[in-house]
């Protein structure tokens, strides 16, 4: 859902799995955990490949880290 304040909308993101091997895993910095797990795991799918997302924290930054299962 958009905002009334364009700040606050998180950007779109484009999910690097074709270029991934099993195990391979990148972070999403948000404050949106959950909006971003949820489009993670729907990317997979689309995809045919399973990954698991977990809301994490990288360097003090919050945000969601997202594994390629198989």
């Amino acid at each position: 859902m958009k905002s009334s304040n364009p700040l606050l909308d998180e950007p779109s993101w484009i999910y690097p799995y074709m270029g991934m091997g099993v195990g391979d895993s990148f972070f999403i910095p948000t404050m949106k955990s959950a909006e971003i797990i949820y489009s993670a795991m729907e990317a997979g799918k689309e995809y045919g490949i399973r990954v698991k997302a977990y809301a994490s924290m990288k360097d003090g930054i919050m945000g969601v880290r997202v594994w390629r299962v198989n």
